[in-house]
């Protein structure tokens, strides 16, 4: 109980830091790196009673031009239930409301999954779940096959559109 509760203030507290982070805002969408990215990573992310690690190699932090932060992170779901290992692949933190793709969520915390097709090269889903598990939304998520080194997450930012990459797969952040 002490584990869940410390790591929900854990939570809080980045949310906290993340908005109290000083970066210049003349750009769109910036990373955010160094000691600012050190100060509001979140170690471990709360889901359906687990606080569950996170990849800090694979986590990026974003600001955008209204100042909000959007946070992406994928967990270690080793040694979690096959439901927990399967549902999830990541968490997100967000400080206004986002569309990824077609799912719309509000400002918040969420765990995120991604259901790839057999084979893998067609377009997947992913899928958005508040932190007690239940579904709050799902988006067509895209595969790119020219993408030439692809990375378990990433945001690649182009002619003012982000995208959040899992591997090959993508949706539009907006």
């Amino acid at each position: 109980m002490n584990k869940v509760l410390s790591s929900g203030v854990v939570a809080l507290a980045a949310s906290a830091v993340l908005a109290l982070a000083a970066v210049p805002a003349t750009a769109q969408v910036e990373k955010l790196e160094g000691k600012t990215f050190d100060g509001a990573y979140v170690r471990e992310f709360y889901l359906e009673g687990n606080a569950i690690p996170t990849q800090k190699r694979n986590t990026v932090m974003l600001k955008g031009a209204d100042g909000k932060r959007l946070v992406f992170s994928l967990l270690d779901t080793t040694g979690y239930s096959t439901e927990i290992q399967q549902k999830y692949i990541g968490m997100l933190i967000f400080e206004r409301p986002v569309a990824l793709g077609t799912a719309k969520v509000g400002a918040g915390a969420y765990g995120f999954g991604l259901k790839k097709p057999q084979p893998p090269e067609g377009p997947g889903t992913l899928f958005v779940y508040d932190v007690g598990g239940a579904k709050l939304a799902e988006a067509a998520a895209s595969h790119d096959a020219e993408i030439a080194r692809p990375v378990p997450l990433q945001v690649v930012t182009k002619d003012g559109k982000s995208r959040l990459y899992a591997g090959r797969h993508w949706v539009e952040i907006q």
